[in-house]
């Protein structure tokens, strides 16, 4: 996507708007380590972080690592996970990534975005979380549905593949800014502009958002 100097500017100003109204966003899943968040951001899709909390609450009370997750029996996965939905392939997903994080990695849920890309549920959604929050590292933007809803209301992307809105938002977005802007588009996609009715009214970006004045690029 060819972003003109004018709306690099435009969306400079966005970021600078949001960062004022979302200074201490922040992950709202509860984990206690990167594999605990890696299960935690696999449940998640689908589904709110407040039912995926309470179930991992229980979940990891059980198997709060790798091992023990790896040891699990399926069946019992399969009803633990049940609330968060698509629960068959969640819990096969999750068990399977326990197996190779223990067999291939030692243990440790790996801190690369090549490696973390070989496990069962994980794309770069998912891999770009664990790598901000597990490891402070930044690679890409995590795209989830608040993050695609936005972007494209925003005018920061016409596309539709969460890939490709990743390209396009690494595009426009300062480098230091990849890992929180997740965050606090998602902080803004809950609290004001939401997915059936966005509160445009009451919106800060207002003037600077093509969906709301009616302005095309």
């Amino acid at each position: 996507m060819k972003i003109s100097k004018g709306e690099r500017e435009r969306i400079r100003k966005i970021i600078g708007l949001l960062k004022e109204m979302y200074p201490n966003t922040h992950i709202a899943l509860r984990f206690k380590n990167p594999f605990q968040l890696l299960v935690s951001v696999i449940l998640s899709a689908q589904c709110t972080d407040e039912r995926v909390n309470q179930v991992t609450a229980v979940l990891f009370s059980k198997y709060p690592d790798a091992q023990s997750m790896a040891e699990a029996p399926i069946e019992e996965l399969e009803q633990l996970v049940r609330p968060t939905g698509f629960f068959r392939n969640k819990a096969r997903n999750i068990k399977e990534a326990a197996r190779m994080i223990v067999e291939r990695y030692g243990g440790r849920v790996p801190d690369t975005m090549e490696e973390l890309l070989t496990l069962p549920g994980v794309a770069r959604k998912t891999a770009n979380i664990v790598l901000y929050q597990a490891y402070g590292k930044v690679e890409g933007i995590a795209v989830d549905t608040h993050v695609k809803r936005l972007a494209r209301r925003l005018g920061m992307t016409r596309e539709e593949n969460p890939v490709k809105i990743e390209r396009d938002l690494m595009e426009v977005v300062p480098r230091q800014d990849w890992g929180p802007i997740t965050y606090m588009l998602i902080e803004h996609g809950r609290r004001v502009c939401k997915a059936r009715k966005p509160a445009c009214d009451i919106c800060r970006l207002r003037e600077l958002c093509p969906s709301a004045t009616g302005s095309s690029r």
